[in-house]
């Protein structure tokens, strides 16, 4: 048995005990506090920020991330420190440092967090993956794919779903006196646009005025987590991509991806038992992935997977946030829409304007060049800084030093608004300014980030480009088009507007 003086001294002491335990976390945590504020003392920010990672999630969850780094740019300058060992870069003429091919910088963990799982794996792709390697691996086959000489091609096929898109907007409109939900009816626009460019087939969402197999849905949900987590990428290590996590609850797939794996899965069938292919495009995206993979048997089977989910994941919600951008701001702004329609009219009196604006025919309408470059530059796609890592000995930017490992992006709502660049309006709606000096143009080009820069410039961009430069003049000239109430935006890293409600009258 313990004496009585033992237990005595044992009682006594366990309270000091307690108590220096206790000193030594306090006196650890400001220990890693001071260290962490002093990695980058020197970059001005908000204080919590300079300790902690959790303003940045504020912010995210907030939905107003963009709105708050422009307020922080405006009051601390060019480099603003959002985290601990994260700085957001503002000025747009370092652009090609951060972005750059010569740049070496990688893409941070905020991308993991992108990554969608199908049967517990994470499917990596031609955005979200950090690794150069496999970005260049399953670039290289499909890179030509993409480019606008090819993908002027699907015009026919871009040209039906552009006329069932309008008699679908007609039938709606005369069934209700009330304003369309036009911002709704872009976005199934361009997804029904990517299904049938990519798989033949559009994906239903024309059809039936709904979101089909909660594909859309599942895309805000993961834009919306990612925007939130990733700001902290380590917690999506303790629940989505832990596995003992994953193991208690259901399994689940990402629909976009059963959806494209189902698709594949159909197609190569086909191939394989030699039925014919008539429904399909023979040379439709899904088409030409299988045949990139059939010309090098190298290539994993789950690339084609991958190719076709990014096409869907990446190339629908972004189209649609840009067409959304150009018709509201066209009718917020009526004198920059005369100017438009002035245009267009031109143009169609010297019949050079056919009923579905070819890209070809767009291509010689400047100020409709004008306002989608406005839009993109004033209300971008992203909201969020695009997060690289500084590699092994630093880089200089704004003429500090920042050491390797740091966490730096640039925010394309800070720098479209850089006056430096984009002149003392630059927070303001005026297309006229792509229409002035072509040097200046050109520079005001290279700082613009509304399909990224460099080596990862979105790889499906042209895509987008041919709808928005075939549909916007097609729907001004068809349509009398008023604002009926203000847009709501939110930002889940991709700022989504989700109230754009029109009222169309055929002309």
């Amino acid at each position: 048995m313990m004496a009585p003086a033992f237990r005595l001294f044992i009682s006594a002491l366990a309270p000091t005990f307690f108590l220096s335990c206790v000193a030594v976390l306090i006196l650890s945590l400001i220990a890693l506090a001071f260290l962490s504020w002093a990695k980058h003392r020197h970059i001005p920010g908000p204080v919590f920020a300079s300790v902690s990672n959790i303003p940045r999630l504020l912010w995210a969850w907030s939905g107003q991330a963009h709105r708050k780094h422009l307020e922080l740019h405006t009051k601390h300058g060019k480099l603003v420190r959002l985290g601990p060992n994260c700085i957001s870069v503002g000025d747009a003429r370092e652009i090609q440092k951060v972005y750059g091919v010569g740049a070496k910088m990688g893409k941070s963990d905020f991308y993991k967090v992108l990554q969608p799982m199908s049967r517990g794996k994470a499917v990596q792709g031609l955005f979200n993956t950090q690794d150069d390697m496999l970005h260049r691996a399953m670039k290289r086959p499909i890179a030509g794919y993409y480019s606008m000489t090819n993908l002027v091609e699907f015009e026919p096929y871009v040209d039906t779903t552009i006329k069932f898109f309008l008699q679908r907007l007609e039938e709606v409109q005369q069934k209700s006196p009330a304003a369309c939900d036009l911002g709704t009816w872009l976005q199934w626009f361009a997804f029904d646009v990517m299904g049938e460019l990519t798989f033949s087939k559009r994906l239903g969402f024309l059809d039936e005025a709904k979101d089909i197999d909660g594909i859309m849905g599942s895309i805000w949900k993961v834009f919306q987590y990612s925007s939130w987590v990733g700001q902290m990428p380590w917690l999506d290590k303790l629940w989505v991509k832990n596995s003992l996590v994953r193991r208690l609850l259901p399994e689940s797939t990402s629909p976009v991806v059963t959806f494209a794996l189902e698709r594949a899965r159909e197609r190569t069938n086909i191939f394989d038992v030699g039925k014919s292919a008539a429904k399909h495009n023979s040379k439709d995206f899904m088409s030409r992935f299988l045949e990139a993979r059939a010309n090098n048997p190298e290539i994993p089977e789950w690339f084609v997977t991958a190719w076709a989910t990014s096409n869907v994941l990446a190339g629908s919600d972004t189209t649609a946030i840009m067409m959304r951008s150009i018709v509201y701001f066209l009718l917020k702004y009526p004198e920059t829409l005369k100017k438009l329609m002035d245009e267009l009219t031109e143009a169609h009196r010297q019949g050079r304007l056919s009923d579905i604006v070819t890209w070809k025919e767009s291509r010689s309408l400047p100020y409709l060049d004008a306002c989608v470059k406005e839009a993109g530059r004033l209300h971008p796609v992203i909201g969020l800084p695009l997060e690289r890592i500084v590699p092994e000995g630093g880089v200089e930017i704004c003429g500090t030093h920042i050491p390797e490992g740091t966490v730096i992006g640039m925010n394309p709502w800070v720098v479209h608004q850089d006056k430096h660049v984009f002149g003392p309006d630059a927070g303001e709606w005026n297309p006229d300014r792509w229409l002035g000096d072509k040097d200046r143009r050109a520079m005001m080009e290279r700082c613009l980030l509304t399909f990224g820069s460099g080596h990862r410039t979105c790889t499906g961009k042209n895509i987008s480009l041919l709808e928005i430069y075939k549909l916007i003049p097609t729907m001004f000239w068809r349509y009398t088009m008023s604002l009926e109430s203000d847009w709501k935006v939110r930002n889940h890293w991709l700022v989504v507007q989700t109230d754009l409600r029109v009222r169309l009258t055929r002309r």
